[in-house]
């Protein structure tokens, strides 16, 4: 599985699993995980320059072995930045820091400034300016593919009606009991890769007895069943260990999940608390 991959509407391939990097907060930490999780097979590194650790991945895949062409690495633009200089700022400043001649893709880390996430404001102008700069980075070959974060039907649409580039990707926080079906729906509809951050809800989800259950079922873990439910959906999951074990058993999903409970595991009643994690506006805002 980790050889697969989907093809972005601009013709570039990116596999069909991601390794995520949230919450590796040192540039050590960050180049110990991605060098392992390279070894391990995983050929897409997910970042941004909100995590802290953009130096830190690109360490890891440089000394990873493997050819840079065959490492597909995405960052993202800080969601505070909703202008066009301080983005031309801040994505060479991501590139300098990855240390590489390119991103794969640069994506909009959200649709609003983290602090200002529950208001009203939907900076429809300030996105369509980052956006632009994301624009010129890629036809100057900085970025081989630009996307979003965390936009949802209206956010996606203001780009689409007024971009030059539509978007190639929307990143989106999306899990067996929490899967925004409105949003992939339309993205799916207008030829949008979805990607799905937290796939098992920050461990949230191996509580659920009705997935332990159904993982039961297929003799596979709750974590499998959950990286499988999202491909089967047609969205790239990111998953995230330091765990090598873990990294190598979140790939191993050379299962299918029948209609039957694709269907039950889509009507699964939505994750009420992220525990920890429910502080942060995505997690707080998504649930309903």
């Amino acid at each position: 599985m980790l050889e697969e991959t989907y093809t972005l509407t601009n013709g570039v391939k990116i596999p069909k699993i991601g390794f995520g990097t949230w919450m590796i907060d040192s540039d050590d930490a960050a180049a110990k995980a991605v060098h392992e999780a390279i070894n391990v097979g995983y050929r897409h590194i997910d970042t941004a320059e909100a995590y802290g650790n953009e130096a830190g991945v690109g360490e890891g895949v440089r000394a990873s072995g493997v050819p840079r062409e065959n490492i597909f690495v995405n960052t993202k633009l800080a969601a505070e930045i909703k202008d066009h200089d301080t983005a031309v700022k801040a994505i060479d400043g991501s590139l300098e820091k990855l240390d590489l001649e390119y991103a794969d893709m640069m994506i909009i880390h959200a649709p609003k400034p983290w602090a200002k996430y529950d208001e009203p404001e939907r900076y429809f102008e300030g996105n369509l300016e980052a956006w632009r700069a994301l624009e010129e980075a890629y036809k100057a070959g900085k970025l081989r593919a630009i996307g979003v974060s965390n936009f949802d039907p209206t956010d996606l649409k203001n780009l689409l009606d007024h971009a030059e580039i539509a978007p190639m990707v929307d990143q989106v926080l999306a899990h067996i009991t929490q899967t925004p079906f409105k949003t992939i729906d339309f993205a799916q509809e207008h030829q949008i890769l979805v990607e799905a951050y937290s796939p098992f809800g920050h461990g949230e989800m191996f509580k659920n007895k009705d997935i332990q259950k159904m993982a039961a079922k297929y003799q596979v873990s709750v974590a499998q069943l959950g990286m499988r439910y999202l491909l089967q959906l047609g969205l790239l999951p990111l998953p995230k260990t330091v765990n090598p074990d873990h990294m190598k058993a979140n790939a191993e999903v050379d299962f299918t999940i029948s209609d039957d409970d694709m269907t039950a595991l889509k009507q699964m009643k939505p994750l009420t608390n992220y525990g920890k994690y429910q502080s942060f506006p995505v997690y707080s805002d998504r649930l309903s």
